[in-house]
């Protein structure tokens, strides 16, 4: 059942990064190869120009394993793991790098350093995670948010999440998204409390007017399929046709994810928004395709 299928990193995210070139990212707590790799593959590909954040000989001596001349690149010298986060944060806080890209270095390490008003990183929007998830190089994008940052969000929340898909998907050229808000009935039931909540984001969307079609609660079938959607006799404008699936928790979206990577061979490209600067938060075992479209995606999603 596992899929063999190699993970391709899409063209409509890396034609969109391709128009911002040699973006600066700090790269924090480099020096293993698989975050390396992907980094070199992002220089090649004109997106970023690196920060390298760790100790210096073992970032070194990885690039000389990759046979990559990085003599141009400033490396700042932090041989502890837990404070290449602080660097990255003050380096942003300064407008000295537009991205922040995670190497090996525990996720909520960074995120809390990231949280901390002194860098003043923090937008209008609570930050969100967004999954970008293809199949092959020319697939239409199916978005998953959050899968990744916010655990048990509440209807407040949802609503940042919200907000900062659409500016997302607006980034990479759907110019009105059709989101899904996700439950597990498209009927509105006590007994499930996603259902009222997709509800309630509904009705506050249209009041809004934000740019984009939005209904909820919808089921996964009949968020995806016209055809299920059709035999459930399910008929709104989302239906069926959804670019977006805002999920009513990280375990929903966590799955919903990792089930296309491992099922599918999707490559997912994840990258964190809402603040002032992308951060791409990859997983340890995130291929260097998966790796490079989350780059590509945090160059998208800059101002």
């Amino acid at each position: 059942m596992l899929s063999n299928k190699e993970i391709v990193c899409p063209n409509n995210l890396l034609d969109q990064a391709h128009k911002k070139k040699g973006v600066k990212a700090a790269i924090v707590n480099a020096g293993l190869p698989l975050p390396m790799i992907s980094v070199q593959d992002a220089v090649n590909e004109n997106l970023i120009t690196p920060i390298f954040i760790g100790d210096k000989d073992k970032i070194i001596k990885c690039a000389e394993d990759l046979k990559w001349d990085i003599s141009s690149y400033e490396i700042i010298h932090e041989p502890s793991e837990n404070n290449t986060a602080a660097i990255a944060a003050k380096l942003a806080s300064e407008d000295k790098v537009k991205i922040i890209v995670k190497g090996h270095i525990h996720t909520d390490i960074l995120m809390k350093e990231v949280l901390k008003r002194e860098y003043n990183l923090l937008g209008k929007t609570r930050l969100s995670h967004i999954w970008h998830m293809t199949t092959t190089k020319e697939d239409r994008p199916l978005i998953i948010t959050d899968g990744a940052l916010n655990v048990l969000p509440n209807v407040k929340t949802k609503m940042h999440i919200l907000k900062n898909v659409i500016d997302f998907s607006n980034r990479i050229g759907i110019d009105r998204p059709k989101v899904s808000i996700l439950s597990a009935t498209e009927e509105i039931l006590d007994s499930v409390p996603s259902s009222l909540d997709a509800d309630e984001v509904t009705k506050l969307a249209i009041k809004e007017n934000l740019k984009a079609d939005i209904f909820g609660p919808l089921a996964f079938d009949n968020s995806i399929s016209k055809k299920s959607a059709a035999i459930k006799g399910v008929k709104n404008i989302v239906a069926g046709e959804a670019d977006v699936l805002l999920v009513p928790s990280v375990e929903t979206g966590n799955a919903l994810v990792k089930m296309m990577i491992y099922f599918m061979g999707a490559c997912a490209a994840g990258v964190v928004v809402g603040g002032k600067v992308p951060i791409v938060i990859t997983s340890r075992s995130d291929e260097a395709k998966a790796r490079l479209a989350s780059i590509a995606a945090a160059v998208v999603a800059l101002d």
